[in-house]
């Protein structure tokens, strides 16, 4: 099966088809990981987008069901340079051709993707089409296409992947935990669950007054896909219960609380996603192996007035990489403490979110 992938700036990579025959539009990104497929194709943060591998080999290991951050694969496309056909690994049960063909999501192999990450590190994120055929693929006017294809920035991309129903997972425990659910990663709640409290993921559109109604202790609000600053609703929704529960924020969930507290952000050049982020926490000094995946960052100096200040940046470009109250029980990470990349240097936020809950309820 032919296959190529067409940036807006004109840029056109032939490979080698695999995974599901057919033709997508999204965002070209690249995740650094040298592991994680699984974890980076069903991450909801993904979706609207076309995800690139940096590291060669993709497949090697194969496809098994414990190791999803949802229930299915969320990229629009894949682009790897070298898709294994036969995996070794004992728990197995597919290959990532069949896993995306299974879902209908194309990919492509046989490229250059560290020429084309440079290039993106050049340009920035750029809109892209990935077209996989059984047949001969005329590329003429495609480019064309891709440019007026909808950009990101355009879309509000939450409603797509978040819960379209409350679930609730009560363990008998004393605290009840609501979560916002903009795009949630499985590991978020599970991290949860580790700490013994009672977990509802409620759908991102849900206002505050419902979630009192629920006898939320804290709220947790989750990752997610897109430009934060069309997700309003959930922004009104963070900022109803500013002083009414503990919130904890993560990645998407970072600049969502941000924006519903005042504060601003905007559109990184090629993002941070992949495994091994430098981040330095400024109460402590410590530096953290992180593992991220966002496109979109807090704006340090629109936190004047609004009662946030920075906890923690990134040591590579001195961004924003979490932010905390000064007087409300609301602090945030843009970096994911879940996906055990340190492996869990930072499963302590969890730990101590649970803490403020536990005080605020005396």
């Amino acid at each position: 099966m032919q296959a190529v992938l067409i940036l807006e700036d004109g840029t056109i990579l032939e490979g080698e088809g695999f995974g599901a025959e057919g033709e997508v539009f999204g965002e070209a990104v690249f995740n650094t990981s040298m592991s994680g497929y699984q974890e980076a194709l069903t991450d909801p943060s993904y979706k609207g987008q076309i995800l690139t591998l940096t590291y060669p080999l993709i497949g090697n290991y194969g496809v098994n069901r414990d190791d999803f951050e949802s229930e299915k694969i969320q990229v629009e496309g894949f682009a790897v340079r070298e898709n294994c056909h036969k995996p070794s690994h004992h728990a197995s049960n597919s290959t990532i051709d069949r896993f995306l063909s299974d879902q209908g999501i194309p990919g492509i192999s046989g490229i250059d993707t560290r020429a084309l990450t440079i290039r993106m590190r050049a340009q920035g994120t750029m809109k892209a089409m990935l077209k996989t055929s059984s047949e001969k693929i005329d590329t003429d006017g495609l480019v064309e296409s891709v440019r007026q294809s909808p950009h990101i920035t355009e879309m509000d991309l939450v409603h797509q992947v978040t819960t379209k129903e409350l679930k609730r997972r009560d363990i008998g425990a004393k605290l009840n935990v609501a979560v916002l659910d903009c795009g949630m990663k499985l590991g978020i709640e599970n991290s949860l669950l580790q700490r013994s409290v009672n977990v509802m993921v409620v759908p991102a559109s849900t206002p505050a007054k419902d979630i009192l109604a629920l006898e939320a202790d804290g709220m947790l609000v989750t990752n997610g896909p897109g430009d934060p600053t069309r997700a309003d609703y959930v922004i009104k929704t963070i900022a109803d219960l500013k002083e009414e529960l503990p919130i904890f924020g993560i990645c998407f969930g970072n600049q969502l609380t941000s924006l519903a507290l005042g504060a601003e952000t905007y559109k990184l050049k090629f993002g941070h996603r992949g495994s091994n982020q430098p981040v330095k926490d400024l109460a402590t000094g410590r530096v953290y192996i992180t593992s991220q995946n966002h496109g979109f960052a807090v704006d340090a100096e629109s936190l004047d007035g609004t009662g946030l200040e920075v906890s923690h940046i990134n040591l590579n470009d001195q961004t924003v990489e979490g932010v905390r109250h000064k007087e409300l029980p609301i602090a945030t990470v843009q970096y994911h403490p879940e996906a055990n990349p340190g492996p869990k240097d930072s499963a302590y936020l969890f730990d101590e979110f649970i803490k403020v809950i536990e005080e605020e309820k005396k």
